[in-house]
Parts: structure tokens; C-alpha cells; sequence
């Protein structure tokens, strides 16, 4: 008789603790460097504009972490994945711009609404796999888009949604202004860092476990559809979330945010930057983010720099730029 069990009994059960063990040091030492590194850019960088990027990279490696949480913990390559990222865009814009008393809930609707159409999203495109479950996302992506561009009224069409204000925090706004770029930054970077806690605690929980040994789980009786699901809806959330920051970074909400080529380009942070990791995609989302921002500033052929590199990657370093340097870590340790 097949055990029905659904994701909640087991997500917060403990890993073993051998497992742990073995790279908790490690990843307390990554997490650690990466936030001691975060922490001192916005005095390395003391131009808006340095400071305007380092937060549109980790807007974009909240995105792509999430989209790790399918691509590298289940295999699952969806081009629709930006349909979240915009729909919670669009709600924090929204919301914003017409409810502005609502600012301070703006990311909690946004991460909502992110995850509750990637909940429905996920009863449709998982009935399919491979080839199929790619044509399903894309296909629902562009349905998703075509209806924002062509709903003027209310999303502002081809020409966007602008005049997105910056996040409240009520009466803390007197000593938290968002409206400053340096404290939207630190504002991004402690969601930003949440984010990765969170997910990462999804990932080495035995729901992580579950959703990376689907076959052999299912073999043992439990229902990995529920699973999955459980999995798009969380990384819909995230995605959502993300969304809303950059709507608010940039004040500024269009289609584009929609559109398959977004989820195509988040595939590509996962995969240049290494997946199955949540680092990786951090990696990802700085190369490509830097190529657009600042290599494009020097030359016009940036896309081309950036093809070059993915096929690199793909052909010499199958893990990823952070695959590879584990990789040689680990070769040199071994010395």
C-alpha cells in the first residue's frame, strides 16, 4: 500500500546529522565571506551607480535561487519561471502606485501571489516532463505576458508601470529611508540573505532529500508529486519576491519582466553560475548582471561575451564556475 505523505510531515525534520557534519564548517565559511564581501561593497563602491548594481545582482540571485530550487534540486528546466518574478513585479507596482498606504505588505503580496500562481501553474505543467514540461512553461509564460501587454488599463502595456515607490515601514520610515539607494542596498541585502537561509534550510531538510532522490522516494512510497508541487509553489514564492524588489529598485514595471527571454536569461545564471548549489546561481546573476551593466558600457558585443562564456562553462566546467572551483578546492586539499 502506497504511504501518502505530504510535504508538511516531513519539510521540517531534521537531516542526519553525519550529513551535517561534513559541510556545515564549510558552508558557515562561504556564507560568512560572501556577507563580510556584500557588507563592505557599498565603501568600495561609493557611486550610486556601483551601488544600483550590486543591488539589481542580488534582486536577480534571489530569482535565480529559486529557480535552483528546480532546476538543480529536480531537474526541472522551466521557461516560465519569470511569470513569477513579473506577477509579483506587478503586485508590488500596483499596490505601490494605487494603495500606497499598503507599502509596508508589498513583498509579503508579491512573494503570495508568487507562490499561489505557481501552486495552480504547477497542476498544469507537471502532468508533463522533458521536452513537454519546457513547451508547457514557455507557453503559459507568453499567455501570461500577451494579457499584460494588451491590458493597458491596468499593467500600462508596452509602456510599463512607472512611479513604483520604494518600500514603507511605517512609522520607522523617519530613521529607514528606502528612498536612499545605500539603504535600499543593505534593505536588499537582508532579504536577500533571508532568502538564502530559507532556502537553503528547504534544501538540506529531508524535503530537500526527497525531491533530489525522487525515484528511489517514490519507490519507497511517498507521494513526490505532492513534493513537487510543494517545491514549485515555494521557488513561485521566491521568485515573486524578487519581482517586487526590483519593481521597487527601479520603479518601473513592464511585460519585459514576463516575458520567456527573463526566464531564459535566469536559466542561464543557474547554469553558468552552477546548479544544485544556491551559490552558483549568486555566482550566475553577478556575470551576467556585470556583462549587461558594465562590460556593455565598453563594448556593444557584451551578448556575445556572454554566449562565449556559456559555452565554455557547458563544455569545460559541467558544474558550473562554482562547480569548478569546488573542484580545484577539493583537488588541492587532496595535495
Amino acid at each position: 500500500m502506497k504511504r501518502i505523505l505530504s510535504p508538511v510531515s516531513v519539510f521540517g525534520a531534521a537531516p542526519k546529522l553525519s550529513l551535517l557534519v561534513a559541510d556545515a564548517e564549510k558552508r558557515r565559511t562561504r556564507l560568512e565571506l560572501l556577507l563580510l564581501v556584500l557588507l563592505v561593497m557599498p565603501v568600495v563602491f561609493k557611486s550610486g551607480y556601483g551601488i544600483t548594481v550590486l543591488t539589481e545582482v542580488m534582486v536577480f540571485a534571489i530569482a535565480a535561487m529559486s529557480l535552483d530550487l528546480l532546476l538543480g534540486y529536480t531537474g526541472l528546466a522551466s521557461f516560465g519561471h519569470a511569470t513569477f518574478f513579473g506577477l509579483g513585479a506587478y503586485t508590488a507596482g500596483l499596490l505601490g502606485v494605487h494603495y500606497p498606504a499598503l507599502l509596508p505588505f508589498t513583498l509579503l503580496a508579491a512573494a503570495l501571489v508568487g507562490g499561489v500562481a505557481a501552486y495552480g501553474g504547477a497542476y498544469m505543467v507537471l502532468r508533463s516532463s522533458g521536452i513537454y514540461f519546457i513547451f508547457l512553461t514557455l507557453a503559459l509564460s507568453q499567455m501570461v505576458f500577451a494579457i499584460a501587454f494588451k491590458w493597458k488599463w491596468l499593467t500600462g502595456g508596452d509602456d510599463g508601470l512607472s512611479g513604483v515607490p520604494r518600500p514603507s515601514f511605517g512609522p520607522l520610515d523617519k530613521w529607514i529611508d528606502t528612498n536612499d539607494n545605500t539603504v535600499f542596498y543593505l534593505f536588499t541585502l537582508l532579504i536577500f540573505l533571508l532568502s538564502y537561509l530559507a532556502l537553503k534550510r528547504i534544501t538540506t531538510s529531508s524535503f530537500g532529500s526527497v525531491l533530489i532522490g525522487r525515484t528511489r522516494m517514490e519507490a519507497l512510497g511517498y507521494n513526490t508529486q505532492a513534493y513537487m508541487v510543494a517545491a514549485f509553489a515555494i521557488a513561485g514564492l521566491f521568485a515573486g519576491l524578487a519581482g517586487a524588489l526590483f519593481a521597487h529598485q527601479f520603479h518601473l514595471v513592464s511585460p519585459d519582466q514576463l516575458h520567456w527571454q527573463a526566464s531564459a536569461i535566469l536559466l542561464v545564471m543557474v547554469v553558468l553560475g552552477g546548479s544544485g548549489s544556491l551559490i552558483g546561481p549568486v555566482i550566475g546573476a553577478l556575470i551576467i548582471i556585470l556583462l549587461q551593466n558594465v562590460v556593455s558600457s565598453y563594448t556593444q558585443r557584451w551578448p556575445s561575451i556572454m554566449a562565449v562564456s556559456f559555452i565554455v562553462v557547458v563544455l569545460y566546467a559541467r558544474g558550473g564556475v562554482w562547480g569548478y572551483i569546488s573542484k580545484l578546492a577539493s583537488r588541492r586539499g587532496a595535495k
